[in-house]
């Protein structure tokens, strides 16, 4: 009975040389030993099968069915040692492995696209995408959870290192038959009478309606209303419930297709920029590095096409 617990990828590949060549001394010259250390590797891996795995004749070594079996074995494991080799290489070069993403909610219009072109060139490396609010996306940067973070406002108690990759403006939409739109400009009495639909606390989107409501400094307070995501807030102003300030990534593709439209104002669109992110504390890893340099050298590619202002 066969004992293979010895076998060797050295006996192995001394063996298929052998066949490959003809004799030992070919095999010898091939894999830069002597003629007898293939006779003794040749030797162990006849004893272990228990068989004859070579015959000899007037034209030189031919493998016997053992032999046969054997020599798939070599190039099979040739094949896995190959493949090891190449995974190896890719992972110090940082092309195989895993990167952790954090996208604040409005980027939920394209971080997806931009993850399925890096996938596309880097099908060995894993991207985990998670979506959330600003706060959420902060506190996993905070717990170290993210490798790299994209938001359109760093992290003031944290220190990070960010760059810049692209426009980021908000706007003011409403139904497109509302009397504001129709305006060259309203008001802050004009929205004073309208209502706001705006996201959960913890969301920028949210900060960045108040930063716009108190610098219109209007003697009237403004009415606002919560919702929960930015799908429903769009819903919403669709039907007439309300007017919103929310990204232009978000609203792109209805004012495009004019269910929604932008409405003029003092301040906008408010000019706001994206940013890919990470903890200033942490060097990043090769297959992050790898996604960083990806995202940079597109910058801004991968972003919506901006709407017209206004109309």
């Amino acid at each position: 009975m066969a004992d293979l617990r010895s076998l060797s990828l050295r006996q192995l590949r001394a063996f298929a040389a052998t066949i490959r060549n003809g004799s030992v001394t070919a095999a010898a010259q091939e894999l830069c030993v002597t003629p007898p250390a293939v006779t003794t590797q040749l030797k162990i891996l006849e004893r272990s099968v228990g068989a004859p795995i070579y015959t000899r004749d007037r034209d030189g070594l031919e493998a016997t069915p053992i032999g046969l079996e054997l020599l798939e074995a070599a190039n099979d494991m040739d094949a896995v040692v190959e493949r090891c080799r190449s995974r190896i290489e890719a992972l110090q070069a940082g092309a195989t492995g895993a990167v952790t993403l954090g996208v604040v909610s409005t980027g939920k219009y394209f971080a997806p696209r931009l993850v399925a072109a890096f996938m596309q060139a880097y099908p060995d490396i894993r991207v985990h995408l998670s979506i959330g609010n600003r706060d959420d996306i902060i506190a996993g940067l905070d717990r170290r959870q993210y490798d790299l973070a994209i938001m359109g406002r760093p992290p003031k108690h944290i220190e990070v290192v960010q760059e810049t990759l692209g426009e980021h403006p908000y706007l003011l939409v409403a139904q497109p038959d509302s009397w504001l739109v129709q305006k060259d400009e309203v008001s802050a009495q004009d929205l004073a009478e309208c209502t706001f639909l705006t996201r959960e606390e913890g969301s920028g989107t949210r900060t960045l309606m108040w930063r716009f409501l108190d610098r219109l400094e209007s003697d009237r307070p403004f009415h606002v209303y919560e919702m929960g995501t930015n799908e429903t807030i769009k819903q919403a102003v669709m039907a007439g419930l309300g007017i919103a300030i929310i990204s232009a990534h978000t609203v792109h593709t209805e004012i495009a297709e004019g269910k929604l439209a932008t409405v003029k104002a003092p301040g906008l669109p408010i000019g706001r920029q994206w940013y890919l992110i990470r903890r200033a504390d942490r060097d990043p890893t090769k297959t992050a590095r790898v996604f960083q340099d990806f995202v940079l050298s597109r910058r801004g590619d991968f972003l919506p096409k901006m709407p017209e202002i206004g109309g």
